[in-house]
């Protein structure tokens, strides 16, 4: 996360606000020290993960047949 002194944040306002809305957040320091960090109200909590539906749904086991007879008589495949 960005940390901007004051001074910088007062020249950079409109910026700064342009890329927290995208949700990239920062933080105020004055002389060093962390005194807020701005965020877009609606920007998610935290970034999504790959295998958030873990245990939510089941593939086939047969998945990476489905279809095949159908898509070889469609292609000319098969014999």
């Amino acid at each position: 996360m960005v940390t901007v002194n004051i001074h910088e944040a007062k020249t950079q306002l409109s910026k700064l606000v342009d890329r927290a809305a995208k949700g990239e957040a920062f933080v105020i320091a004055k002389a060093g020290k962390p005194l807020v960090k701005v965020a877009a109200l609606d920007a998610p909590a935290a970034p999504q993960r790959l295998g958030f539906l873990a245990g939510e749904i089941a593939v086939p086991a047969d998945f990476d047949r489905m279809g095949q007879s159908e898509i070889e008589a469609l292609f000319g495949g098969g014999a």
